[in-house]
C-alpha cells in the first residue's frame, strides 16, 4: 500500500457556530468544544488549519488567531448578522461556500482535507466538492432522523434529506459512538465502508481531578452542603423536566435527603424560553429552593464545577456522545445518565455512574439518593470515571481522526461526480 501523505493542511468547516462562542448559550454546546479543542490540537502539531465559521456581528474581526499559531478562525459572512436558526440558513449555504472559496483564492490556502460538521455545514462541503479536488470527510454531531423520532416528528423534512444528500457524497463519515454508527447504517443507509468511529476527546490537562475543598469553596458551597450539577443547553431534549421531577419525588418521599443539596443548572441565559418553562415547574413542583439557574459559563470554568459536584445529571432523551459526561468523568465525577446514545458507551453502570431508563423520574430519584447518601460509593465511582477518562484524551482521539484524514486522502475524489 502507497504510504499516507501528511496531512498539513486542513479546511473545517462550522457555520452555524462557532468554536469560540460561550457554552450553554444558543446553539453552543459539545460541538463549539469538538472543534476548538480537535483544531488546537492539530495547530500543535504543525497542521495549518482553518476553521470557516459564520461572522454575527460587524464588529467581530475577520480572522482569529487565539486557537494557535498555525490555526486560524475565519468568521464569514453569510445569510445577514445575528444568531440564526440553523434551518434558516439553507438558503445562504452557496453564499457561505463562496466565501470560503474566495478566502482560499485570496489567501493562496490549499487544503489536503476539508473536515464538516453539523448537516449545514455539510451542505457548505457538498457545494465547495464540486470545485475542489479535497477529500470531504464529515461528522454529524447529531442526527436529524433520530431527533424527530425522539419528538415524534415527521421522520423526513428538510434536514434529514440534508443529510441523506451528505452521507452519498462524503468521502468518509466519522460516527461518535457504535449507536450512531448503527443510526447512519439504518436510518440513512450510509455505505458502511464510510464510516469509521472516532469518539470526541477531553483535554486531561484541563479537567482532571482536584482538590475537592478548594473546588466547594469556588462554587459557594458551605460546610455540610452538597451540589448535583447539570451543564448543557437547555432545550426539551435534555429533559432537565425529568431532573426537576426526580428532585420532587425525594422531596415528597425522603425531603431529609435533600438537605443542605442545590442542584446547579450551568446553561441558558435569563429569558431562554426553555429556562422560563423551568423555572415555572420548580416552582410548581415546590423545588425551586434546591434549584440554582447559574445561566452560561467559560469552557475554563467548569473544572471547579464538575470537581465540587457529588454528581453530573444527565437525563436527555438523546445525546449522540455526551461531551459534558467525558469532562465531568475526567474531572472525577460520577455521571447519572439516561441509557441513551453514545451515553451507554461512555458510561459504565455501577462502576463510573449510574444509567438509569430514558424519562423514569423515580428511577433518577433512587440513584441520586444512593450518591448522596453513601460519600463511599461516590468516590469509588469518582476515581473509576477519572480512570477511564483517560482513554479518551484529545492527544489518542486526534491521532484516530488524522488516521481517517489519510484514508480519505488515499481514497481520493471518488464521488466527484455523484
Amino acid at each position: 500500500m502507497t504510504p499516507a501523505k501528511p496531512i498539513e493542511s486542513v479546511a473545517i468547516i462550522s457555520m452555524h457556530t462557532s468554536p469560540l462562542a460561550v457554552l450553554g448559550g444558543y446553539k453552543t454546546g459539545g460541538m463549539n468544544v469538538y472543534v476548538r479543542e480537535l483544531s488546537r490540537e492539530l495547530g500543535r502539531r504543525g497542521v495549518q488549519v482553518d476553521v470557516f465559521t459564520r461572522r454575527e456581528s460587524a464588529s467581530q474581526p475577520e480572522v482569529d488567531t487565539s486557537l494557535g499559531a498555525t490555526v486560524r478562525v475565519i468568521r464569514l459572512r453569510a445569510g445577514g448578522y445575528g444568531t440564526a436558526d440553523p434551518s434558516s440558513l439553507i438558503g445562504a449555504t452557496q453564499e457561505f461556500a463562496a466565501g470560503i472559496h474566495k478566502y482560499a483564492t485570496l489567501n493562496n490556502r490549499t487544503y489536503d482535507v476539508m473536515y464538516a460538521h453539523y448537516w449545514l455545514s455539510g451542505l457548505v462541503a457538498d457545494v465547495l466538492r464540486r470545485s475542489w479536488d479535497v477529500p470531504w470527510v464529515q461528522m454529524f454531531h447529531t442526527l436529524g432522523a433520530m431527533k424527530n423520532r425522539i419528538a415524534n416528528q415527521p421522520m423526513i423534512d428538510p434536514r434529514v434529506m440534508a443529510e441523506m444528500q451528505i452521507v452519498r457524497h462524503a468521502d468518509r463519515v466519522i460516527a461518535a459512538t457504535q449507536a450512531e454508527h448503527h443510526q447512519l447504517l439504518w436510518l440513512y443507509r450510509v455505505d458502511r465502508r464510510k464510516v469509521s468511529i472516532v469518539p470526541p476527546g477531553v483535554d486531561t490537562s484541563q479537567f482532571k481531578p482536584m482538590n475537592r475543598d478548594v473546588a466547594r469553596a469556588s462554587v459557594g458551597l458551605c460546610d455540610g452542603e452538597k451540589m448535583l450539577l447539570f451543564v448543557g443547553r437547555l432545550e426539551p431534549l435534555k429533559a432537565v423536566d425529568i431532573l426537576l421531577r426526580a428532585l420532587h419525588e425525594l422531596h415528597t418521599v425522603e425531603p431529609s435527603v435533600l438537605a443542605g443539596v442545590r442542584l446547579m443548572v450551568v446553561g441558558g441565559e435569563a429569558g431562554n424560553p426553555e429556562r422560563t418553562r423551568l423555572c415555572s415547574l420548580a416552582e410548581q413542583l415546590g423545588v425551586d429552593g434546591y434549584v440554582q439557574f447559574a445561566g452560561s459559563k467559560e469552557h475554563a470554568s467548569l473544572p471547579v464545577f464538575y470537581a465540587a459536584a457529588e454528581a453530573l445529571i444527565m437525563p436527555s432523551d438523546y445525546e449522540s456522545f455526551g461531551m459534558v459526561a467525558l469532562e465531568a468523568m475526567a474531572s472525577g465525577t460520577p455521571v447519572i445518565a439516561s441509557a441513551v446514545g453514545g451515553l451507554q458507551y461512555l458510561i459504565r453502570d455501577g462502576e463510573t455512574g449510574f444509567l438509569v431508563p430514558v424519562r423514569d423520574p423515580e428511577s433518577l430519584a433512587e440513584r441520586i439518593r444512593q450518591m448522596l447518601i453513601d460519600p463511599n460509593l461516590r468516590d469509588t465511582l469518582a476515581r473509576a470515571a477519572a480512570d477511564r477518562a483517560v482513554q479518551y484524551d484529545w492527544k489518542l482521539v486526534v491521532d484516530q481522526v488524522i488516521e481517517v484524514f489519510e484514508r480519505a486522502a488515499r481514497g481520493g475524489r471518488r464521488h466527484l461526480n455523484v
